[in-house]
């Protein structure tokens, strides 16, 4: 019989890439690991790992047996769900990864509901981006993320792991109130104006200069920020345009002009968890709390909207 521990850190390791990420993670010693790993070679019969320089990589048999371990971790995972479930009960701490806009709109008055109706529930919020938080759900790191998909740039699939929609969010254009673009009738009327936009290599960053080169104009991004909220004021203080996420943009309505784009484009916000903890009454209270939070925040529809023909 192999060693379900064992197995769990050359799954790990399969996960993290390094015997030093895989000790760090388990509260091991980079030897203790290779010791443990040893040991799995011995019970198994087969070379398990093989050296690359100064690093180890993953035998074809030990791809084998990670992928057979993920089935075991899950199945085991599925059973602890269950024993929890059956004691409807909503307590202990619930690892939760987030990116900047839903930790800072959507979580705090999530928190305060989930603080009164289960105050034996404790929260751990971390904030990250899709791709590190998924990362961080895979290897165990976090319980649960949110994530956000843009149109047209969907997310890797990924086996073993549980999505829920949260919320469709509006993106919409945040101009300036006032000056020469405060009143764009199309989106190519903006080709000279300075621009507040994600990183390329972002799926935000990358989506809005995309539907910038489809109206015929690459965006002159004078400002490169992840930060949407910075965006947002760079707009209301009349230095740039920015295309952000309604629920972003409804807190600045007072102090710029917030401009449907044609075709009503939307962003799929979702929570996403490993699918034998899918049933975990803290996942499913806190899946609960966000849900009925966004739906109660979901601003109104901007009152403007570029031209839709004049920009296909």
């Amino acid at each position: 019989m192999l060693n379900v521990h064992r197995l769990r850190i050359l799954y790990e390791l399969h996960q993290r890439g390094t015997l030093a990420a895989v000790a760090q993670a388990l509260n091991y010693t980079p030897s203790a690991v290779s010791q443990q790993l040893s040991l799995l070679e011995k019970e198994t019969g087969a070379q398990l790992l093989e050296r690359v320089g100064r690093t180890v990589r993953l035998t074809d048999r030990a791809l084998v047996l990670a992928a057979h371990t993920e089935t075991v971790l899950s199945t085991l995972e599925q059973a602890e769900t269950e024993l929890e479930a059956s004691q409807d009960r909503v307590a202990g701490t619930l690892r939760v990864a987030s990116f900047q806009t839903a930790m800072a709109v959507l979580a705090p008055p999530a928190l305060t509901m989930l603080s009164h109706q289960f105050p034996e529930l404790r929260i751990q919020l971390i904030q990250r981006e899709v791709t590190t938080a998924y990362e961080g759900l895979r290897n165990g790191e976090f319980d649960l993320i949110v994530g956000e998909e843009y149109p047209g740039i969907p997310e890797p699939v990924y086996s073993n792991i549980d999505q829920a929609d949260l919320y469709f969010d509006d993106l919409v254009l945040l101009v300036p109130p006032k000056g020469p673009w405060s009143t764009p009738a199309q989106l190519a009327d903006l080709a000279k104006a300075s621009w507040a936009v994600d990183p390329a290599n972002m799926a935000t960053g990358a989506w809005v200069r995309n539907i910038c080169r489809d109206a015929g104009f690459e965006p002159t991004v004078q400002y490169e920020t992840t930060d949407p909220f910075l965006q947002a004021h760079l707009a209301t203080s009349g230095h740039a345009v920015s295309i952000v996420s309604a629920l972003i943009a409804s807190n600045y309505v007072d102090r710029t002009r917030m401009m449907g784009l044609p075709g009503r484009p939307q962003r799929r916000l979702y929570t996403a968890v490993r699918s034998g903890r899918s049933q975990l009454p803290a996942v499913r209270a806190f899946r609960r709390a966000l849900t009925f939070i966004a739906a109660d925040m979901a601003p109104p529809a901007p009152p403007t909207r570029l031209d839709e023909a004049a920009v296909s």
